[in-house]
């Protein structure tokens, strides 16, 4: 289901109002409204759902998880395929810095952390004024 009546607000002529989850932010800002014009609501709503005869897997087949790129390799082996073709313009450096969701600029690496660690928060500042003061 692309869209659960639930979520739908209002529907005019001139848009779609429907809640949905924004899940960049946290706290009661999660929850966001938007209003869209009705052929984007449709263009929008028309790109979750499959043609007849088809079932949305996510974790299963060709491409799932660890195997892709054996997987991939494999059918291409059986179809006699020819492999992609490499670029040769990867010799170049890539801009891998990731753009803001503010302003748009590219945003500067200050720390990365390793997998499966959470980040260290900040010192408990009422922690810190007690310990300071005896």
């Amino acid at each position: 289901m692309a869209i659960s009546n639930s979520r739908l607000i209002s529907f005019e002529e001139t848009g779609v109002t429907f809640r949905y989850k924004d899940y960049r932010r946290d706290g009661s800002d999660r929850q966001q409204v938007m209003t869209l014009a009705p052929d984007e609501f449709i263009r929008r709503f028309l790109l979750h759902v499959l043609p007849r005869g088809f079932h949305r897997i996510r974790h299963y087949g060709l491409l799932a998880g660890s195997s892709r790129k054996t997987s991939i390799t494999r059918a291409r082996e059986l179809l006699n395929a020819a492999p992609p073709l490499v670029d040769n313009a990867a010799d170049e450096p890539i801009e891998i810095r990731p753009p803001c969701p503010c302003c748009g600029g590219r945003m500067i690496v200050i720390e990365v952390f390793e997998c499966w660690h959470q980040p260290r928060g900040p010192p408990n500042t009422a922690t810190m004024n007690r310990e300071s003061a005896s």
